[in-house]
């Protein structure tokens, strides 16, 4: 799959995935990076040009707060990320929508079709799920 598809579609998550890291306790950016990393086992490695537009926006928009850690023992101060109550109403709406979002696109894509693409056709062309659903639509019964 060509990368490009794949950073849209992981892009339209990203702010609802944030807001999920910020639940339970506050966080600071890196902290963020590397637990979006481990716990997604390794499908969401970001950068920090990529998350901290992230955090300024839902900051912008009141989901979260910033504040600065005291610098303790010779560490540097860090600026921590919690999330707000709008931001927790706002996530379980996000995650409400994504949940009707990607039952669309199951119910579109088909489970079964999709374990399809990979095989073969004795042409040596990929079987496409769609143009095979066509053809079980056309004849009026779906053969799986």
């Amino acid at each position: 799959m060509q990368e490009k598809y794949e950073r849209q579609m992981k892009k339209g998550v990203l702010d609802m995935l944030v807001l999920r890291l910020l639940e339970e306790e506050k966080k600071y950016g890196y902290q963020l990076i590397m637990e979006l990393r481990e716990e997604s086992g390794g499908i969401f490695c970001l950068k920090e040009g990529t998350l901290y537009p992230i955090l300024y926006r839902l900051e912008d928009e009141g989901l979260v707060e910033s504040r600065w850690s005291e610098a303790e023992r010779g560490q540097i101060p860090r600026k921590y990320y919690l999330m707000t109550e709008k931001g927790r109403r706002t996530m379980g709406e996000m995650y409400v929508r994504w949940s009707q979002i990607a039952a669309g696109v199951e119910k579109l894509m088909g489970q079964k079709q999709i374990r399809r693409i990979s095989e073969e056709e004795p042409g040596g062309t990929a079987i496409s799920p769609w143009s095979e659903r066509r053809k079980a639509d056309e004849c009026g019964t779906l053969c799986e």
